[in-house]
């Protein structure tokens, strides 16, 4: 596989660079706590070369995704293909805990705990640094300064060179921001055409529907203001649109997808995450499939601008919301 994955060094994206990212959490087998094998590894392997055979360089994990053997089968590519780790940006997250024989699942960003986790992700993704870390999730009961004093010490320790949040809203990246002296440069949030409350909390304010929306209003505003790029992690509707249609709104949109994509010569995967793209927020989807063949439909999204009119866009959306704006 090493001469597939041959990759120039003008390739390597960033956080704030590649238009789409490619998430690990398929990889590494079942979800179960037991070892992985050497087809886990093939099929990692295949679902690398897919991605950057479609332009995408940024690869984004997590530690607790497949109980950490999505960053081990990772690893293991990254063994296997020697000069591969200088041509990709490799993201990790860490704050989540899964229940187990230590307690029930939980968030946990102490700073000992930070720590340590990005200690045991370097460990299986055979790497020196990470280039981008981000918070999984808030976690009410840590310090905040303890927090922001573990990151930073990673960081003077050359183990991760930047960071990033993911599921946060404005006030607690805020929070976080005022005690770092170095600029968060992510924040990776659930958004789709389905998942649609990050877009449509701008447009219900008074409305009678705003006080069901859970996106915290503002959000976006301020991560465009303050250069935090935006990811997509759900991006392409867990394929509710391409193929596991199952409302009327779905199979409606499934239908203006693949008119779409015949008219642009592309595909409805591309056309899905164009969508997101073409807010000028920025926004970068994450794809999570282990299919090479439905990472490669998501080529031309990669690769392209987005190719959406003003009116398609809207049309898009309204046809999955199924009710009219307000």
């Amino acid at each position: 596989m090493a001469d597939n994955l041959n990759t120039d060094d003008s390739a390597r994206g960033d956080a704030a660079g590649d238009r789409v990212l490619y998430g690990c959490m398929g990889l590494g087998g079942s979800w179960e706590p037991d070892p992985y094998g050497p087809d886990d590894i093939d099929v990692a392997e295949a679902a690398v070369e897919a991605a950057l055979d479609s332009g995408i360089t940024t690869f984004d994990h997590a530690d607790i995704y497949r109980h950490g053997k999505a960053e081990a089968v990772f690893g293991e590519v990254l063994a296997r293909t020697p000069g591969l780790r200088e041509r990709i940006t490799l993201q990790t997250k860490c704050g989540i805990r899964l229940g187990g024989e230590d307690g029930p699942g939980r968030y946990d960003l102490r700073g000992p705990s930070i720590v340590r986790r990005v200690e045991e992700s370097l460990t299986r993704l055979r790497t020196d640094v990470i280039d981008v870390l981000l918070l999984h999730r808030p976690d009410p009961l840590a310090d905040p300064d303890e927090t922001a004093g573990a990151l930073m010490s990673l960081h003077r320790q050359g183990l991760v060179r930047s960071f990033g949040v993911s599921n946060m809203g404005a006030p607690q990246i805020t929070a976080l921001q005022a005690r770092l002296d170095v600029p968060l440069v992510a924040n990776q949030l659930e958004m789709s055409l389905h998942s649609r409350d990050w877009v449509e909390a701008g447009v219900l304010l008074n409305t009678p529907a705003y006080a069901s929306n859970g996106f915290p209003f503002g959000t976006l505003e301020h991560c465009r203001d303050h250069g935090i790029r935006l990811q997509a992690w759900g991006a392409l509707a867990q394929g509710r649109f391409t193929g596991r249609q199952s409302t009327a709104a779905e199979h409606a949109t499934a239908e203006l997808l693949a008119d779409l994509a015949r008219k642009k010569d592309t595909t409805p995967e591309t056309i899905l995450l164009w969508w997101l793209a073409r807010h000028p927020a920025g926004i970068a989807p994450v794809i999570g499939s282990a299919r090479p063949d439905r990472i490669r439909a998501c080529r031309d999204a990669a690769v392209r601008e987005p190719d959406l009119t003003h009116e398609e866009w809207y049309e898009l959306w309204i046809t999955a919301r199924a009710v009219p704006l307000p």
